[in-house]
C-alpha cells in the first residue's frame, strides 16, 4: 500500500487548476537567520492568456536582482520565458536566459573582469519543464495531487554557470507553521529534490529546493528557501511578508 501512495508519476503537462491573475507585493529576501538582505517587489499580471510574472531584489550596495517570467495558463501551465539578470553599480555579473519555444538556453558570466558567455540547446518538454518561479506556479496547480501523496517527477533547468537540465523529484513535506512579520502562518511544505545521476553525485550537489504555499487554499505562494541561483550560491529565503520577525518552519501538531 505504501509503495502504491508513494509511485513516482512523470508528470503530462500539468492542468490548470488555479487560475492566477494580478498581484504586487513586497517580499522580503533572508538569510537562514531571518536577516534581511535586500528589499524586494514582486509583479504579477495577465495579458490575454500570458501570466507575466516579475520579482526584483535590491541590495544596499548597488546590488540589484531581477528575474522575469511568461506562462501560457490555458488549457495547461506552460513557462515560455525565464530570465535572471545580476548588476552591481548596472555592470552584468550574471545573466541566465531560457527561452522555452526555441529549446535555447544562454549564461553570462563575468570571471576575472571577463563576461564570458555559454549556450545550450536543451530537450525541453513544453508544460513540463519550468525555470526559478515557474516551480511555485506548476506547484499551485499541483498541490491536490501532492497532498494525496503523489511523487511527480518533472524537469528542471539550472545553471552552474553553463545552461543545464535535469530531472527533479516533487514531493509533499507536511502542513507547517512559521514566523512571519511577527506573525505565526501556516503553509503546505514542497521539495523539490534533483536527481543527479549516481556518477556525477561525487563531483555536484545540488540541495533540495524547499516551496511553501499558503494553507489553506488557495494556494499561493508563502515561503522560499534555495541557493540564490547557482549550487554553490548562498541559500536564502524569500519570505512572502517582509515585517520584522522570521523563523524556521515547524511541523504543525495534529
Amino acid at each position: 500500500m505504501f509503495a502504491c501512495l508513494c509511485c513516482i508519476q512523470s508528470a503530462p503537462a500539468i492542468e490548470l487548476t488555479e487560475l492566477s491573475g494580478a498581484a504586487h507585493g513586497y517580499p522580503a529576501l533572508r538569510d537562514l537567520n531571518g536577516k534581511i538582505l535586500a528589499e524586494a517587489e514582486f509583479l504579477q499580471w495577465a495579458e490575454g492568456n500570458r501570466l507575466h510574472v516579475r520579482l526584483i531584489y535590491r541590495f544596499k550596495n548597488q546590488r540589484r536582482i531581477e528575474e522575469n517570467d511568461v506562462f501560457r495558463q490555458r488549457p495547461e501551465v506552460i513557462q515560455e520565458q525565464y530570465s535572471w539578470r545580476e548588476t552591481v553599480n548596472d555592470q552584468v555579473v550574471r545573466e541566465f536566459r531560457v527561452n522555452f519555444g526555441t529549446r535555447i538556453a544562454t549564461a553570462r558570466k563575468r570571471e576575472n573582469g571577463e563576461l564570458k558567455h555559454w549556450e545550450e540547446k536543451l530537450e525541453i518538454e513544453p508544460g513540463k519543464t519550468f525555470a526559478g518561479f515557474g516551480f511555485s506556479l506548476a506547484l499551485q496547480n499541483l498541490r491536490a495531487r501532492l497532498l494525496e501523496k503523489e511523487l511527480i517527477e518533472l524537469k528542471g533547468i539550472g545553471f552552474k554557470p553553463k545552461p543545464a537540465m535535469l530531472a527533479v523529484e516533487i514531493s509533499h513535506a507536511g502542513l507547517e507553521r512559521m514566523e512571519m512579520a511577527g506573525r505565526i502562518v501556516r503553509g503546505d511544505h514542497f521539495v523539490i529534490h534533483p536527481k543527479v545521476p549516481a556518477i556525477a553525485k561525487f563531483f555536484i550537489h545540488i540541495p533540495d529546493f524547499h516551496i511553501w504555499l499558503a494553507n489553506p487554499a488557495p494556494a499561493g505562494f508563502l515561503r522560499w528557501e534555495a541557493p540564490v541561483a547557482e549550487p554553490n550560491d548562498p541559500v536564502v529565503r524569500v519570505d512572502l511578508l517582509s515585517g520584522d520577525g522570521s523563523g524556521p518552519a515547524q511541523p504543525v501538531k495534529r
